[in-house]
């Protein structure tokens, strides 16, 4: 069995059966629109994306193509940033900043009747939440959450504790865990880079859809030898003398714990599954990490 060669290495086919696009969703179209837009642009069989966006709300939606899609779960826990404007009924009082503050916690919400998922009281972390501009009426605020936070619901309540009313106006989603409006590309980008790339020039394609592995670097990672990457390829889990070594996350601070996520790669840094870490990756001898997902 040959395995996918080094992210750094593949051919346009490769990345598009195993990649990732930074996507600036634009107004309109559902989040799933959107995927199967860029399903169908990219000829492949599969996509998902990293988070629902309703139509009329814009910004960053990771979307995995082919292979990669057996992976989305990994946005399912990711934080989310986003920027939105909060538009009271009446006008703001002296101490809305510190009410705003306030909303700096953990929150109890309720999915609205459209959600698709089951209407019960949940907890949501609101990490950091800040006032960017302010008008008589109007707050322009910047919002970093736990994924699942209704972002209209917030601007609700806050409205309720502002004793005027609220609702959430304009909405942008600026980050997806390590995904930011920093590198985004619109679907007008894609399909003039699909284009250019027909006719040989690669440069532009290149830098829009990039190696799946780059959804993954805020995982620990377990390196493998190439032999126990093609038994995984095969159903097998990670056993401990196929362990290389361990190693924290590209990017953030995570590092290998028992229980914890964590992505094998080969030595050349392709990604083999997703799984969890359940022994000592030092071992003699035993199951180290326990297959969630072969992406290979």
């Amino acid at each position: 069995m040959t395995l996918r060669a080094p992210p750094d290495e593949r051919d346009l086919d490769s990345l598009r059966s195993f990649g990732v696009v930074n996507l600036d969703k634009p107004p309109g179209p559902s989040a799933h629109q959107v995927a199967a837009w860029i399903r169908d642009a990219t000829g492949q069989d599969r996509v998902a994306h990293g988070g629902t966006l309703d139509p009329k709300v814009t910004g960053c939606l990771p979307v995995l193509l082919g292979d990669a899609a057996r992976m989305a779960q990994v946005f399912d826990n990711a934080v989310k940033e986003y920027v939105t404007v909060l538009e009271l009924h009446d006008q703001a009082p002296a101490d809305i900043a510190d009410i705003v503050a306030e909303f700096e916690t953990d929150i109890y919400q309720k999915p609205p009747r459209k959600s698709a998922v089951k209407r019960q009281l949940r907890s949501r972390r609101i990490h950091s939440l800040g006032i960017l501009e302010q008008g008589d009426r109007r707050l322009l605020l910047r919002v970093r959450c736990a994924s699942g936070t209704y972002i209209r619901k917030l601007c609700h309540d806050i409205g309720l504790a502002a004793g005027t009313g609220a609702h959430m106006g304009d909405l942008r989603r600026t980050a997806t865990g390590t995904f930011d409006d920093g590198s985004l590309s619109t679907m007008h980008d894609l399909v003039d880079a699909l284009a250019f790339a027909a006719d040989g020039d690669e440069a532009q394609l290149r830098e829009i859809i990039q190696p799946a592995e780059r959804a993954l670097s805020h995982l620990p990672r377990v390196t493998i030898a190439p032999s126990a990457a093609r038994e995984v390829a095969e159903g097998a889990p990670v056993y401990a003398p196929g362990v290389i070594e361990t190693g924290p996350a590209e990017v953030g601070d995570a590092t290998p714990e028992i229980d914890s996520q964590v992505v094998s790669v080969t030595p050349d840094g392709a990604a083999v599954c997703l799984g969890t870490l359940v022994s000592d990756p030092d071992a003699d001898s035993g199951l180290v990490v326990e297959l969630d997902r072969v992406l290979v």
